[in-house]
Formats: C-alpha cells, sequence, structure tokens
C-alpha cells in the first residue's frame, strides 16, 4: 500500500482540534492530505450561531472537495451546565447534577433532544456526552456536577435518557468516561488518577450505568485516561490504552459492539507519560475506534506518522485500522448525509436555536432541580418590609480544566436585584478573600441579610472564616451553591442553604426567586452530605 493512501486510512481514525472561527490552512491540510475522520470544536472555535453553521459547512465543504465518500464527524462538549462549548444564542439548559436533582429522566429525555436539535442545526452531529460517571467523591476535582449523582441506578436512568434524547435528534452520542472517573480526586487533564477498587465494587457501582447504556443502543464509548489495576495488570496504564479494559471488558463481558474513542491524548496523564504521538499508537494496538487529538497541528501530524511506521513495523496490523474503519462508518452511515450540508437551506434550521419552546423547557427544568439543602425558617423573605441586603457573590472563573473561561455568566447579584432593587453587590476574589474578610464584616454591619453565593469550598476556605464572622454579628445569612452541593456541609450553621449545581442565569433567576418566596424549590440532592 502507497504511503498516501495509508496516511488517509489512518487519518480517518483521528478526532482532531483547531484554532479560530473559520477554516485554516492547518484544518484544510489535514482534510486534504489525511482524510481526517472527525473535527472537535471548542469555545475557540465558536461565534455568532450563523458563524458556527457557516464553519460546520464550510469544513464539509472541504470534505467533499478533498472526495471524502461520507461527511465528517463534527463533534463538542455540550453536556450543559459548567461544560458547554457553545453559550451564544443557544439555549442554556440545565447540567447533569442539575437534571439529577428533578429526579425526572423525561427532563433529561427532552433536554437530550432539546440540545441535539440545535446542535444539528449548526451542523454538529456528535455529542460527546452523556457523562455517566458516577460521582461518589465530593473530591472529585474533574467530574462533580458534570455526574447526575451518586446513585449508579439514577446515573443510568437519566444517562439512558438524555442519550436517548439526543440519538432521536439525529446527533451522535459518547458515553463517557469509562470505566468511570466519579472516584477520583486528580484530574486527569493534569495527571493520571487511580481507582483501586476491587472488579465486584466496580460492577456494582462504576459500570452499572455504562451496561445499561450500551444494552440500550450506545454509539459510542469515551475511555477515561485513570488507571485501575483491577482490570489492567500492568501498573499505570491508563484504561485509554488497555487492551484489558478494550477488549476484555468494553467488548466482551459488556458486549459493546459501537466505537471507541479516546479522551484527548493531549491530556497530561497521556502526554506526560508515554506521549500524545506513541499513546495513539498504543491506543490503537489495544482496540481504540477513533483517536482524539484536540490541540496541537504538529502533534496531529506526527501521530499520523507514528501510526504509519507502526504498520510499516508490523507492530499495528492493518486489519486492526480496517475494523475501526467499518465501524466509524457504520455510524457514519446512520448520522452524516451530504444532504444536511446546503448553508443556505441550512440557515432556515436556525429558527429552532434558543426557540422559546427550549427556553420555557430549560426554565421548567431550572425551576424542578434548585433544591433548598436546609432552611431554619429564615426564607423566604419579606419583600414587602424595607429589607437592606448585601450580596457577596464569587468572581467566575473555571473551576475544572474541562470547563470554559469564555462562559457567559450573569451573577447572583442581578438576579436578586430582579426582587430586591436596592440591593449591594459585592464580588470577592477566593484567593484574595482572608485579606478581605474583616472588610467585608465591617461592611455587613450596615444590612439585615447576607446572600452569599460559593463555588465550590474546602475545609481549609476563607469563606468558612467569613460566614463564622458574620453569624457573631448576628447577621442573617443565606448560602447560594453554585456549583457543588458539598459546600453546605462546610456552611451548616447558615440559617439558609440552596443549591443551583451551575451558575447558569436561569438557575440562579429560580434561586432568588425561592429567597423572596416568589419561586418554590423543587429539587432534591443528588448526593449526600
Amino acid at each position: 500500500m502507497v504511503k498516501k493512501e495509508l496516511e488517509r486510512k489512518i487519518g480517518q481514525l483521528l478526532v482532531v482540534g483547531f484554532d479560530g472561527t473559520t477554516v485554516n490552512p492547518k484544518i484544510k491540510k489535514l482534510i486534504h492530505d489525511y482524510h481526517v475522520g472527525s473535527i472537535i470544536l471548542f469555545s475557540r472555535n465558536i461565534g455568532e450561531p450563523e458563524e458556527v453553521l457557516q464553519l460546520t459547512s464550510d469544513l464539509q465543504k472541504e470534505a467533499k472537495k478533498a472526495g471524502y465518500e461520507k461527511p465528517l464527524l463534527i463533534c463538542l462538549d455540550q453536556e450543559n451546565g459548567v461544560v458547554s462549548r457553545i453559550h451564544k444564542g443557544l439555549t442554556s439548559f440545565p447540567g447533569s447534577m442539575a437534571l439529577g436533582a428533578t429526579d425526572n429522566p423525561q427532563y433529561a429525555y427532552k433536554i437530550g433532544l432539546a440540545t441535539g436539535k440545535e446542535l444539528k442545526a449548526l451542523g454538529i452531529n456528535w455529542n460527546l456526552a452523556p457523562v455517566l460517571d458516577v460521582n461518589n467523591n465530593p473530591d472529585n476535582p474533574v467530574i462533580g456536577v458534570r455526574s447526575f449523582g451518586e446513585d449508579a441506578e439514577k446515573v443510568a436512568e437519566l444517562g439512558e435518557a438524555m442519550m436517548k434524547g439526543l440519538q432521536d435528534a439525529g446527533v451522535m452520542t459518547s458515553l463517557k468516561h469509562f470505566p468511570g472517573h466519579g472516584d477520583t480526586n486528580v484530574d486527569s487533564h493534569l495527571d493520571l488518577p487511580v481507582i483501586s477498587h476491587e472488579m465486584e465494587r466496580l460492577e456494582n457501582i462504576e459500570l452499572v450505568p455504562f451496561k445499561a447504556c450500551i444494552e440500550a443502543g450506545a454509539d459510542s464509548v469515551m475511555t477515561a485516561h485513570v488507571y485501575f489495576p483491577a482490570i489492567e495488570p500492568k501498573e499505570n496504564t491508563p484504561a485509554t490504552l488497555s487492551k484489558s479494559v478494550y477488549s476484555d471488558l468494553l467488548r466482551e463481558k459488556l458486549g459493546f459492539t459501537g466505537a471507541i474513542t479516546t479522551d484527548c491524548m493531549e491530556m497530561k496523564a497521556i502526554s506526560n507519560s508515554i506521549g500524545t504521538e506513541k499513546g495513539a499508537v498504543k491506543a490503537l494496538q489495544a482496540g481504540t475506534d477513533f483517536v482524539m487529538i484536540s490541540h496541537t497541528y504538529t502533534v496531529q501530524e506526527g501521530a499520523i506518522q507514528e501510526i504509519v511506521s507502526a504498520v510499516e513495523s508490523g507492530k499495528l496490523s492493518l486489519s486492526r485500522i480496517e475494523e475501526s474503519i467499518q465501524r466509524i462508518h457504520r455510524l457514519k452511515e446512520k448520522y452524516t448525509s451530504w444532504r444536511d450540508f446546503h448553508f443556505p437551506k441550512a440557515k432556515d434550521a436556525l429558527q429552532i436555536v434558543g426557540s422559546k419552546k427550549h427556553r420555557q423547557l430549560a426554565q421548567t427544568a431550572y425551576r424542578e432541580s434548585v433544591t433548598i439543602v436546609h432552611n431554619h425558617q429564615l426564607l423566604p423573605l419579606n419583600t414587602e418590609e424595607q429589607l437592606k441586603v448585601l450580596v457577596l457573590e464569587p468572581a467566575h472563573g473555571a473551576m475544572m480544566q474541562a470547563e470554559d473561561n469564555k462562559r457567559n455568566q450573569n451573577s447572583l447579584g442581578s438576579a436578586v436585584r430582579e426582587y430586591a432593587p436596592g440591593a449591594a453587590v459585592e464580588v470577592y476574589d477566593l484567593n484574595e478573600l482572608e485579606k478581605a474578610v474583616d472588610g467585608f464584616t465591617g461592611q455587613a454591619k450596615n444590612y439585615d441579610y447576607i446572600i452569599l453565593g460559593t463555588l465550590t469550598i474546602t475545609e481549609n476556605s476563607p469563606v468558612i472564616t467569613l460566614v463564622n464572622q458574620l453569624l457573631k454579628e448576628n447577621k442573617k445569612v443565606i448560602g447560594v451553591g453554585m456549583r457543588n452541593p458539598y459546600d453546605s456541609h462546610f456552611l451548616q450553621n447558615v440559617q439558609a442553604f440552596l443549591n443551583t449545581y451551575e451558575s447558569s442565569y436561569p438557575a440562579l433567576q429560580i434561586a432568588a426567586g425561592v429567597i423572596f418566596g416568589e419561586e418554590e424549590a423543587k429539587g432534591t440532592l443528588p448526593v449526600n452530605i
């Protein structure tokens, strides 16, 4: 086989990312020279909805010009909630743990369907969701509210509903992060986590949602950069590079016949150990179908050449590559068509993006998700009184590597001012809060109520010091957890605590409405505090 033909076969297995909101020379070269089969988008690629549609259409035009038999798969992480790549114009839907708080799989299905319809309207045919990790570790730095909760059966039920909704919208799905990233205290973007549970425990918890969704017709499964000694005998070998995970567990034991994708091979759990290029070969040898390299052109090209060398030297068989091409081809047959990519016609589909119907659905689900964790006869506040309210809210920043800094964040203060227009609002920087405690405490003396927003508290957090100082001044403090519900564990002494599971403005609006008696909090905690 001539080298060019081999490169193009290998290219079909790659999922690659690039910079910019238009087709640049590097992605054009990857399409024309290597026939890369799939593209991953991040917030760096996202403009207004019409610009996203133009980009996906232009990518498909390049694939057509390059002689592709089937269109590109174009994917992103639109989990909703804290990990959402598209914000402009798209409906802001509740994320996984907020849906877990509704305890209603119908919301997961309907929001999966609506999300899928909006993505399809933008020319995106693959969503890297749902997250099936069972979040049973409060210290997990990478999953947390991306999970539906800590009950494996409920995660399975909600995950399957979300998957079915996306599929019914004509969007391919990926179950992640197999065999489970929920019980880790290390972020695999930064290092290699280890889950040391015995196989029996994994079968009873971590694998339950994956098994259910595979049986329900999963399209693809994403493996985790996590080491499982109970599954893989070779020390510090992540699931991404483990034949035991791919062949013995996923294929044989769970009977999965769809396509398997790696998580991004540029994450440090891989790049700092075996290296991305050699890791790509190892993942294919182990049994993956897609190799995801999300960021760097030289690494993407280097990985292709490393795989070419492995085939030419006999370390990787051509039949192994052909097997993956067939699986990917079947998915493209189901989820892609050249008919979908005629820009003037496709433009009409944009009417569904951010539609009134979808916004109403999101609002209803948020209303069912916001949770009162405790209320010691403080709420609701009486809006007829001349209330003096101070809102202390955290400066927003990405709390995990998977999250975008570019999210359009509206504030808790703005939501409170919808009900108490005279409320004062102060933003605190968690890194500077220790020095600012006395200042905020002194300022709080002028107010009757303090509404304190939180974004993940640890046992040594200066937020706890601040609250203790406020309570010494006999201030009435209302906590609003805008992320992890575990924050309430550290603030049990405040008179009331609500959780929204994310800082999306619709969720904060509902929380403010609950505080002032205009909304009812209907959510239930999907984790134990």
